[in-house]
């Protein structure tokens, strides 16, 4: 098959009552689970987590009525089978669709969608969600997405000559997506980690530890300057302030007057989420929520060892307690030696570049 872009084949609308089996979730009262290692996923009316929000057992399912005691119900009815698609239809998002592969249970805020002359298998799922998602301009909290309106919504859908669903394209379109993002990252690898080689290395509880002096560690400890919001102006630096996600960086500006530009080095946060500590390789706008520590003999392996060991320092801060100048300057980091007692820099290098290489491994695979 010549590969197809979404514009070049033909789509006509369906309604989804005509492709899927709907299923109602089941009205309960979320029950909390006192069982030890819960494992059935419970579903709710939530963007994140594949609309997990718990874990229960089977018998927590089997136990649990409509508002929590009373009258029950049969399992058949709160105990679901994959494969599938689930729903939500009420909360502030509703539509979220998520492709379900293993047995779980669902509130009565999820719709259970499942294919009537077809497999779901995972790559129609990726396919069919953001067809299903499109719908979600027409529902809200205060206009639910019940199984009796899905019934009568509809999809529109890629079709065969015939004006069959094709299930086929769905499937070869979503492969090729998935195998030209493999080919990507196989040669981001190749390129950034290609000449890695490992080496055996001592378990890191079974080497020695000893703690040093922050500022003998860094040749360079120092405090990014401040830059008011409103005097941000738009560009590609990044603008790296205390926030724990996405390496800190907060914003793109091209501000190159009155502020600190680094590069090749950690910053950790001084305030907001304290001690969270990055590795930048390119040039960056550091404000004064963050220090930054280079030491110019450090290759970036090393940098990222010694990231996870400057995040430890989290647990003697927070946002009453911030890293100021002065603390920063008398904190010790505990650090792997070598046989003369000092910090051993080859062993964090090649620790790292291990890593490295197990997690290569599962991504070319």
């Amino acid at each position: 098959m010549n590969e197809l872009t979404l514009s070049e084949v033909r789509w006509e609308q369906f309604n989804i009552i005509d492709v899927f089996e709907i299923k109602n979730g089941f009205y309960n009262k979320k029950p909390i689970s006192d069982e030890i290692n819960p494992r059935v996923p419970f579903l709710g009316a939530t963007k994140d987590n594949n609309a997990i929000t718990s874990y229960l057992t089977i018998k927590d399912i089997e136990n649990n009525s409509k508002t929590g005691s009373g009258n029950n119900a049969k399992i058949e009815s709160k105990y679901f089978k994959p494969p599938c698609l689930s729903v939500a239809n009420n909360g502030s998002y509703v539509g979220a669709t998520f492709y379900q592969a293993h047995p779980f249970t669902c509130s009565h805020d999820v719709n259970l969608l499942y294919l009537k002359e077809q497999k779901l298998t995972e790559n129609i799922a990726l396919f069919l969600i953001p067809c299903i998602e499109k719908q979600r301009v027409c529902f809200k909290y205060s206009r639910k997405w019940r199984p009796k309106r899905m019934v009568k919504s509809s999809i529109m859908l890629p079709v065969t000559a015939e004006g069959s669903v094709d299930f086929n394209f769905m499937e070869k379109y979503i492969q090729n997506k998935l195998n030209s993002k493999k080919k990507v990252k196989q040669e981001f690898i190749e390129k950034y980690y290609g000449d890695l080689s490992y080496k055996k290395l001592p378990a890191i509880d079974e080497k020695l530890w000893k703690p040093f002096k922050l500022v003998e560690i860094f040749e360079t400890v120092q405090r990014g300057k401040r830059l008011k919001k409103a005097d941000h102006v738009d560009g590609d630096i990044p603008y790296v302030s205390s926030s724990g996600i996405n390496n800190g960086v907060n914003n793109f500006i091209c501000n190159e007057d009155k502020v600190r530009i680094f590069e090749n080095c950690i910053s950790i946060a001084n305030s907001g989420s304290v001690g969270s500590a990055f590795y930048h390789s390119h040039k960056f706008v550091a404000s004064d929520h963050v220090t930054h520590l280079k030491n110019e003999t450090f290759t970036k392996y090393i940098y990222m060892f010694l990231c996870s060991v400057l995040s430890q320092l989290n647990s003697k801060y927070n946002f009453n307690r911030e890293i100021n100048d002065h603390r920063i300057a008398r904190e010790t980091l505990l650090l792997p030696i070598d046989q003369k007692g000092r910090p051993d820099y080859e062993y964090m290098d090649q620790y790292m570049k291990n890593k490295f290489i197990n997690q290569t491994k599962n991504i070319k695979s």
